[in-house]
């Protein structure tokens, strides 16, 4: 080799090798990036993504279980665009290279017919515009003519070989997938549309089994020319003509390939029995033979001529002729919602969302997130409307908070459900009564509700669709079915998929966080006699904790080796100042045991399990009631004697409680004995 060709030889290999080594570093500096996910209190909204990263505007961003949840903005895919155009700065989506048409441009992937043809069919793939028209299929004997501006005939009814079609969904035939029947209006249209012509060569071509066409299996940057077309591996001038395959010959027109493609006829034969001439564009059936078969066997079973079958709620079958015909239903892709979930119902081919059940919890000193997932604690001890039903009144479920002798504590004592003239409580210990009357789990009052017990408590399931888990000591949890949506009002807010306006007075005044006390006493019930406290003021609020050596026990919330990988699924930060707030002023030194709860109970309802959690934290249900039966700590238990002290009744015998309702004349008065002398015998 000359000298000048050797080093630029050697020029190019270290130009080659610094680029591999910086792709290397660039990979390890990537995968070292770590960070911490941003927490967002604003449940269920959207978050300003601007306010946490102004390189973030091209994602949308929610606040979901407490952390703030983003999904890169919905762009069109361009896995297999081989005629990618460089994206501009500011720009979030990658864009396909467009095509002009006929003084009009299109974007890839763009279907469009002529208005004086509608069987006329066009689509633009990556700079290449594809002419065909469209092949009809009457699968009816009956067909009704199409409609003026469309096509293709119709059929009456939405069946393909045995298999309904639901309205505006898509089927396909096995034997042909390029076959796309279609159900508008309790009629059905079958058409084909002939395959795009792809940018990219054939060698860059794949076809995967039961897909209608080829796709480009890498997308690529190409520079741009003006005017110019470029195709596989050819670069053609304006004007240009040339063929794509020996079936598509094309034009190149203002930088657009447009290109012409026969439609081949619908196939019935099965896909191992389909073959292709080699002159020919399009693959065919074998001829049909004199003798036609009147049974069809699949998979061992043998079904006569015109019997259907189905394989599976997305795939029937009908025996035509001795050959199986089969259809298959194409399900869209679905994309949930936050408190949403993606179900396939029983018997159904395609899954769609469906919103969750609205859950409300309360725990600890207490501590509530709404069924929005507002978080804030409140400290009454009386006698409040958690929630109810404020539109048709069909239920409503209370509390009574018990102060347990603190100045600025209280917890969930009682609860109490009414249904109409049903009426639940269920108290400390587990102690449940039904109208009145003690009750042992499990138990049902037909067809209205039934009470079991569980490893978290004791679980309440009414009819109308409200659920309520309570543990015997303070943690409640209230599941409300989705009809229940915008319905309902209370501490536990309004369900209507926004936190914002959770804090409600029964006045119609949404209060802030630092107005906790108005909303939460303005769903008081039940008067002064249902509070533990004399005074109920916002000054009972507490001030500095004195308490704060015990926040220590608060941290196993935030361990991974405790509770797993719930971390990344739900924020711990609210449980954990929940936690450190109840411990300032705990009767047990086991308080802590009711924010791992709530916690627990939070991870579990998003699929994380953690079966050993209580073990791992003293949480136990032994742990809990020896500590709840010891006794309490000198102060308290004083406080508690003179209590009882002031509120003991004297005993009061049967006979001095008579006395009470005998006339004092009466009693002043001496009788004389009564003379129980028979009478004399006569």
């Amino acid at each position: 080799l000359p000298i000048a060709e050797m080093d630029r030889c050697v020029l190019v290999t270290w130009m080659l090798t610094l680029i591999f080594l910086t792709s290397i570093s660039t990979v390890n500096a990537y995968e070292s990036i770590a960070g911490k996910r941003q927490p967002c209190t604003n449940e269920g909204e959207e978050v300003a993504v601007d306010s946490i990263n102004k390189d973030f505007y091209c994602f949308k961003c929610r606040c979901q279980n407490g952390f703030v949840e983003c999904d890169p903005e919905q762009c069109p895919s361009v896995d297999d665009c081989y005629m990618l155009v460089k994206k501009p700065a500011g720009v979030c989506c990658e864009k396909c290279k467009e095509c002009f048409y006929r003084g009009k441009t299109y974007a890839s992937g763009a279907e469009w017919s002529d208005p004086e043809d509608p069987c006329s069919s066009f689509k633009c793939m990556a700079g290449v515009v594809t002419e065909s028209n469209i092949q009809c299929y009457t699968p009816c004997s009956d067909p009704l003519p199409p409609k003026p501006g469309q096509c293709c005939p119709t059929c009456i009814g939405c069946t393909l070989n045995g298999q309904r079609v639901d309205e505006g969904r898509e089927v396909t035939l096995r034997e042909d997938p390029c076959l796309k029947c279609q159900c508008n209006g309790k009629r059905l249209t079958c058409m084909k549309k002939a395959c795009p012509v792809l940018q990219c060569p054939v060698s860059k071509q794949v076809k995967l089994p039961g897909e209608c066409c080829p796709r480009c299996t890498e997308r690529r940057e190409i520079r741009q020319f003006p005017g110019k077309c470029i195709l596989g591996k050819g670069f053609h001038t304006d004007k240009k003509k040339f063929e794509a395959d020996p079936c598509s010959p094309c034009i190149c027109t203002n930088g657009t390939s447009i290109c012409r493609r026969t439609t081949c006829p619908v196939l019935e034969c099965p896909p191992e029995m389909q073959y292709q001439e080699p002159d020919s564009c399009c693959p065919t059936c074998p001829p049909p033979t004199m003798e036609l078969h009147s049974v069809c066997t699949h998979n061992g079973t043998v079904y006569q001529d015109g019997d259907t079958w189905d394989l599976n709620p997305c795939a029937a079958c009908r025996c035509h002729h001795g050959t199986a015909r089969c259809t298959q239903t194409k399900c869209p892709e679905v994309k949930c919602r936050p408190n949403q979930t993606l179900v396939t119902p029983p018997g159904q081919c395609c899954a769609k969302c469906e919103d969750t059940a609205g859950i409300c919890t309360v725990f600890g000193d207490p501590h509530y997130k709404t069924f929005d997932g507002k978080f804030f604690s409140f400290q009454g001890s009386c006698k409040y409307q958690l929630t109810s039903d404020c539109t048709d009144h069909t239920f409503s479920i209370r509390v009574t908070n018990d102060a347990r002798s603190t100045k600025a504590s209280s917890w969930t004592k009682t609860v109490t459900l009414k249904m109409g003239e049903t009426k639940v409580n269920l108290g400390q210990k587990m102690r449940v009564k039904v109208n009145g009357t003690r009750v042992l789990p499990p138990y049902d009052l037909q067809g209205i509700l039934s009470v079991n017990m569980t490893e978290d408590g004791v679980v309440v399931d009414t009819a109308l669709g409200i659920r309520l888990l309570w543990d015997g000591a303070n943690f409640l949890q209230v599941q409300a079915a989705v009809k229940y949506k915008d319905r309902l009002c209370g501490l536990c807010g309004n369900y209507n998929g926004i936190s914002r306006d959770d804090l409600m007075t029964r006045r119609g005044d949404n209060m802030s966080l630092e107005q906790v006390w108005r909303f939460a006493n303005s769903w008081r019930v039940g008067g002064r006699k249902a509070c533990g406290r004399r005074r109920e003021t916002p000054s009972r609020q507490r001030g500095v904790c004195r308490n704060r050596r015990r926040w220590g026990v608060c941290k196993p919330l935030k361990d991974s080796a405790v509770f797993g990988s719930c971390g990344s699924h739900v924020n711990p930060s609210n449980y954990f100042e929940s936690c450190r707030k109840d411990m300032c002023e705990c009767p047990t030194e086991l308080c802590y045991c009711d924010s791992f709860a709530a916690y627990a109970h939070e991870c579990s309802r998003l699929g994380v399990e953690l079966p050993n959690w209580r073990q791992e934290t003293k949480c136990t249900r032994a742990n809990i009631r020896s500590a709840n039966a010891k006794s309490l700590p000198p102060q308290q238990l004083e406080l508690i004697q003179r209590h009882k002290k002031r509120t003991k009744k004297p005993h009061v015998s049967r006979v001095d409680e008579l006395r009470k309702h005998i006339p004092k004349a009466v009693l002043t008065h001496q009788h004389k004995p009564a003379d129980r002398t028979p009478p004399p015998l006569h």
